[in-house]
């Protein structure tokens, strides 16, 4: 399959290149894949994340986007036709939902009709009301502003979309309920997604394929039934006892639900 970004021999230093955020990372991304990144806090994986899209610059190696080296690249042009869902949202107050969605396609000159368009479609592929469209962000819940996010990131009609932890500050109803919603999108929209995560089970639920890091490598690389197969080291068994045992714990539970 066509490679959308590719990550070759990648490494990101700091303090004088004492301190090495991203080690040699080589790894690619596939059109229409869904790829989770995982690994613990200082693995190096918003950091990997944001080389994507310019917010961070590599200090040796080549980040492609669609065959592109990213530093031939505006960094605003290359922002723009990126979607980009982060945890907190950060939605303008002064706002209106609507107004938020419509942010990007107005920046880059799409006219009222299209961009009005647009939120029309947005706002019922991300499950919100039309009365929700003309709310400020303070009147909407948690879960509804991280739905808000996501038309946002959508709204230009881009092919790629980066997530940084996005569902992490939501209670667990809504974080299945909007994690599910997005992969519906993904799938129907034909999306190329990177999806940063902490929590495994997400991870193995959402993505088609999954990368460990760990120390600014990736360690490991697989679809989740592959992780899950014990042939990737300890410290990935490690990573993936905690979904299997999730797993192991419903099923009994279920059994005996049965049995009773």
């Amino acid at each position: 399959m066509t490679a959308v970004i590719a990550f070759n021999n990648v490494s990101r230093a700091y303090e004088g290149g004492r301190v090495h955020a991203l080690d040699g990372v080589s790894l690619t991304v596939a059109e229409r894949e869904f790829l989770a990144v995982v690994g613990p806090s200082g693995s190096g994986k918003t950091t990997l994340l944001q080389l994507v899209n310019r917010l961070a610059e590599p200090s040796s190696g080549t980040v492609e986007v669609e065959g592109a080296d990213v530093r031939a690249a505006d960094p605003i042009a290359l922002r723009r036709r990126i979607g980009y869902v982060f945890q907190g949202v950060g939605l303008f107050p002064h706002m209106t939902v609507a107004e938020n969605i419509a942010v990007t396609p107005r920046l880059i000159g799409w006219d009222a009709r299209r961009r009005a368009a647009r939120v029309d479609e947005l706002i019922g592929l991300v499950r919100l009301s039309r009365e929700q469209a003309a709310r400020y962000p303070h009147q909407l819940s948690g879960g509804e502003r991280q739905r808000v996010g996501v038309a946002r990131a959508l709204a230009a009609e881009p092919r790629i979309v980066l997530m940084d932890e996005p569902f992490g500050a939501l209670d667990p109803i809504n974080r299945d309920a909007i994690g599910r919603d997005y992969r519906r999108l993904h799938d129907d929209l034909g999306l190329t997604t990177v999806m940063i995560t902490h929590d495994m089970l997400e991870a193995v639920l959402l993505a088609d394929r999954i990368a460990v890091m760990q120390a600014g490598r990736v360690i490991a690389e697989d679809t989740p039934r592959g992780l899950m197969t014990g042939a990737h080291g300890a410290y990935v068994e490690e990573l993936m006892a905690t979904p299997r045992r999730q797993a192991e714990q419903l099923s009994a539970l279920m059994t005996r639900g049965a049995a009773s």
